[in-house]
């Protein structure tokens, strides 16, 4: 072959070349044709694993894969390029089909293995079947395209960065080396932040996944899975671990704590609720202290009257249900009343409690749950002593389709009577202020017991103030309320014994030390009570209280359409007076007076406007030139 096609075969390499931007600063050495020819001795290596083209994983480095199919030859160092005959520069990596991929070692350490291989992860590779330049995780690229990049575009790739422990795959150029290289590295990443993610175990949300068409063959398993009102997702590694982490930590429970489910000999206490449009889910647990009230609709067939288990009362009482979590005791739910509704409306409350099943009648449905109230009774110590069921049960028609079915849980403390309280969220004028004591912890020890409430002293006819000691009154909200009682006083009146006893029967037995600022303040909401402030001074000497004053400041709160009534303060000033000496021998009476006013603290409201945007631009210093 003359000078001629040896010219012209060089020249046919460089148009082949040339697409690839190479930087105008680097000297990158052509390959010779003698080097892309394979010699005679040299065959095509077969197929390998997917991965990068041409590529070893010693040390990090890229370089040259050599020729294993004509038996075992001595393996390059991946520090240096491959020598080739009658060329300086390394051999041509093999095509991207016969390319073998870098190997991962597994992770050291507790860490799960990660769901996502960061190593077969390439977000610049935007060309099918053709190799992205200065891409250097493009898995099209070969060993020559990679000695003509520059750098690389994507030099870090990595996965979920909210997961606590990760790999990240670290692409670098080694210029250093002729012709350059492109070497890589994998390392493990520590999130330092606490709300990091431990595990990713729902798979489907790393990725896209196309849905499952509806076919002739997985029609029937697909309306299994999802023809339901709900339906959830495999079950995974969270669930569990919620369920045995919550059991775990109440395994040692002697007592119902705020918002734990209610169990049952089965289960959990579970009580309907809406879902999507409104269509009742049985699904829901019960929690301790939480009173609920709902209403949802349930969908009818003409053949499920006697089918579908929350129509039946037997749903709502035959669970038997534990005084305490994890308890061998069972309280059993009392039916109090059954009420049955006729087709028209008409209802009439029975006198026997006996279980009434649903039963079909033509078209209509008998015995069906329209009402269900239960009433928990429990004790200041978390324990449930009584659970008591109100039903209604109603002839329906089933050709209506659905029903509307309503349900209610109250709690009330044992030994005790519910008190009204003030409203949702503001307070109520006329309903009682919600009061309580400060516990040691962050939340507020309330009681429904009146003693426990914000109350004041009572006006008797008798009028005499030692004989009404415990009679009381509630505050309510915005009145301004006054009594009193006269305190009769003989000479051999002692005050050191009517000091105590006077103000006893002004602050009651148990006068709370916290309010609450609004109607519907929750008891674990320490910072939505406000302390009450003792306004007084030292009496010289011994003196009796003549006067108990309760001043409660509160403010609107909220939008000027619909403001809501919220306290600010409430201060409580005992004022005092000498005990009259009085030696005649006649008897003395001194007017007692409490009284409690409403003052509000509301400021003046003022229109406001949100400020105007400011553009904050920022223009070369030379913009304006040669104007400015």
């Amino acid at each position: 072959m003359g000078p001629g096609a040896a010219l012209l075969r060089r020249l046919a390499w460089c148009l082949l070349v040339l697409p690839l931007p190479v930087a105008p600063s680097t000297a990158v050495p052509t390959p010779s044709p003698a080097a892309l020819a394979p010699g005679p001795d040299e065959a095509t290596t077969g197929p390998q694993p997917e991965g990068f083209p041409g590529t070893a994983s010693t040390a990090g480095v890229f370089s040259p894969t050599p020729d294993t199919s004509q038996g075992p030859t001595e393996e390059t160092p991946a520090s240096e390029p491959s020598p080739s005959a009658g060329s300086p520069v390394e051999t041509p990596g093999p095509s991207p089909a016969s390319t073998a991929g870098p190997t991962v070692a597994p992770r050291p350490g507790p860490w799960p293995q990660p769901v996502t291989d960061v190593a077969k992860l390439c977000v610049c590779d935007l060309l099918v079947d053709q190799c992205d330049v200065n891409c250097c995780c493009d898995p099209v690229c070969t060993n020559a395209d990679f000695s003509l990049f520059t750098a690389c575009s994507v030099p870090v790739v990595t996965g979920d960065s909210q997961l606590c422990s990760q790999q990240e795959a670290l692409y670098s150029m080694d210029t250093s080396a002729h012709p350059p290289e492109r070497t890589y590295q994998l390392v493990d990443k520590v999130n330092p932040s606490v709300f990091c993610v431990q595990t990713v175990n729902y798979k489907a949300a790393l990725s896209f996944q196309p849905p499952e068409i509806p076919t002739p063959e997985n029609f029937d398993s697909l309306l299994q899975s999802y023809g339901g009102i709900t339906f959830s997702t495999e079950t995974d590694l969270t669930s569990s671990v919620e369920s045995q982490t919550w059991r775990v930590a109440n395994a040692g429970e002697t007592r119902y704590e705020y918002r734990d489910p209610i169990e049952t000999d089965d289960g959990f206490l579970w009580l309907p609720a809406p879902l999507f449009f409104s269509q009742c889910t049985d699904s829901n647990p019960a929690g301790f202290l939480i009173n609920q009230a709902v209403k949802c609709n349930r969908m009818l067939k003409a053949d499920e009257c006697d089918t579908i288990p929350a129509l039946s009362m037997e749903f709502y009482t035959n669970s038997s249900i534990l005084p305490v979590p994890k308890s061998s005791g069972r309280v059993n739910v009392t039916v109090q009343s059954i009420t049955v509704q006729t087709l028209q409306g008409l209802r009439t409350r029975l006198e026997s409690s006996a279980v009434l099943r649903p039963t079909p009648e033509g078209q209509a449905c008998s015995n069906v749950v329209l009402e269900a109230r239960l009433l928990v009774t429990f004790t200041e110590a978390g324990k449930i002593t009584a659970v008591a069921a109100s039903l209604v049960l109603a002839t329906v028609d089933m050709t209506d389709g659905f029903i509307q079915q309503s349900f209610e849980i109250c709690f009330i403390q044992e030994n005790t009577r519910p008190v009204a309280l003030s409203g949702n969220p503001g307070y109520v004028v006329g309903l009682p202020i919600k009061a309580g004591f400060r516990s040691s912890g962050s939340g507020i020890i309330q009681t429904v017991a009146e003693d426990g409430q914000l109350t004041m002293l009572k006006s008797t006819p008798a009028q005499d103030c030692l004989a009404v000691e415990g009679k009381r009154t509630p505050v309510l909200f915005g009145y301004n309320m006054m009594s009193g009682c006269q305190l009769r006083i003989t000479e051999d009146a002692d005050c050191r014994l009517l000091a105590p006893a006077l103000l006893s029967v002004l602050k009651g037995q148990n006068f709370p030390d916290c309010v609450a600022s609004f109607g519907n303040s929750e008891p674990q909401n320490g910072l939505d009570w406000v302390q009450i402030v003792y306004n007084g001074s030292r009496p010289n000497g011994c003196e009796i209280p003549v006067r108990f004053e309760i001043l409660v400041e509160w403010t609107k709160y909220g939008s000027l359409l619909n403001p809501q009534a919220r306290l600010t303060g409430i201060t409580v000033t005992v004022v005092t007076a000498a005990l009259p000496q009085d030696n005649s021998g006649s008897e003395r009476t001194i007017p007692i007076l409490s009284t409690v006013t409403f003052v509000d603290a509301s400021v003046a409201a003022e229109p406001g406007y949100r400020s105007r945007p400011t553009v904050e631009a920022k223009l070369p210093f030379d913009f304006f030139f040669p104007f400015v």
